[in-house]
């Protein structure tokens, strides 16, 4: 398997944003903070930062830790902070079942793992493989992980993710089978199928070798599917991207056949679950038959542009940073007199 992939860790069938720049929003250099921008609550967990000790004493007091990457500059750590824990039913739960223990994706200060070694916040969101904002690792009473949530998700789904852990319910069901037992999102209730798309019999094998493959994992009731295609990919500096692609678009809960890039013969269903797809939509890349990226949550244009063309370009092989792409990527775009708004 890749060396430069990046496992589904994200979430459920739903739809949302994700993925900020290291230097978001008035461009702060890496290091630099800017606590005024998205001060965290005072409730949030003051830490020796002994992640052992806190997964113990969340244990102690009936709660589950949670770790909570951020980066200053981040408008979808701000939304996080500033949308959903400033409604109280929100704040109210996660009081009640959570620690959340805030780590600065570059920061310096000491941690000590969960294996009990010396390491700093950034070797910690290194060895974790946090490549985006917010991230937030949910675990349990032994520091293992139940749920991890890579980038922002909008408040009625936040709160699935938050019942679904503070209920324990991984003990009984996947995350799939719990969201899908939630109340439905308003959703055209299709599939945006297009012509230019591999159409079926979905043969995949061979494909991703010549150039990548994107393989797109959604759902009918998909509102953020919706918007992917009616939205973002009409954009035309998307239509430029994906036209270096591959693409194949698969309905995550259907039975329909496919053959794998490894020539594994399964159906969509099957090898989302094999692939912890989890989330719709999810964009998964294979590039010479293997894995190489996948973008999880609901992402604005800016960010779906730029993970097709951290791909596209080959950047992951020499950059295995993401935030470090994207923002040389938007400084590039800035210096063409191309503006970039994040969260358009």
């Amino acid at each position: 398997m890749s060396l430069h992939l990046v496992r589904g860790l994200g979430f459920l069938l739903l739809s949302w944003p994700l993925l900020a720049p290291a230097a978001a929003e008035g461009r702060l250099e890496e290091g630099m903070t800017n606590p005024g921008y998205h001060e965290q609550p005072a409730w949030f967990k003051q830490s020796f930062l002994d992640l052992s000790e806190d997964v113990r004493e969340a244990a102690a007091a009936d709660k589950r830790l949670i770790l909570y990457f951020y980066q200053d500059g981040c408008p979808y750590c701000k939304k996080l902070l500033e949308t959903n824990f400033a409604l109280k039913k929100i704040v109210d739960k996660t009081r009640e079942n959570f620690d959340v223990l805030a780590l600065n994706m570059w920061g310096d200060r000491e941690v000590t793992s969960l294996e009990g070694e010396a390491t700093t916040e950034k070797r910690l969101a290194e060895k974790l493989k946090v490549m985006y904002t917010p991230t937030l690792i949910f675990l349990d009473e032994q520091g293992n992980r139940v749920l991890r949530l890579n980038g922002y998700y909008p408040p009625h789904q936040f709160e699935v993710a938050l019942d679904y852990v503070a209920g324990r319910h991984e003990q009984d069901m996947s995350i799939q089978d719990f969201a899908a037992r939630q109340a439905p999102t308003e959703a055209s209730g299709r599939l945006h199928m297009s012509p230019d798309y591999l159409q079926p019999p979905y043969d995949l094998s061979g494909h991703g070798d010549d150039r990548p493959l994107l393989v797109m994992f959604e759902q009918k009731e998909c509102p953020a599917c919706d918007e992917l295609h009616t939205d973002i990919l009409e954009r035309e500096a998307s239509r430029e991207l994906i036209e270096a692609f591959d693409v194949v678009l698969l309905d995550m809960q259907a039975d329909t056949p496919v053959t794998t890039p490894s020539g594994e013969e399964t159906t969509a269903r099957n090898w989302a679950r094999e692939l912890g797809v989890k989330y719709a939509p999810s964009l998964v890349f294979f590039d010479g038959g293997e894995e190489v990226f996948r973008a999880e949550a609901y992402l604005r244009a800016f960010h779906i542009q730029s993970v097709m063309d951290y791909v596209a370009s080959r950047a992951y092989r020499d950059q295995p940073n993401l935030q470090r792409f994207i923002q040389k990527r938007a400084d590039r775009l800035e210096e063409q007199g191309i503006h970039v708004d994040l969260m358009d």
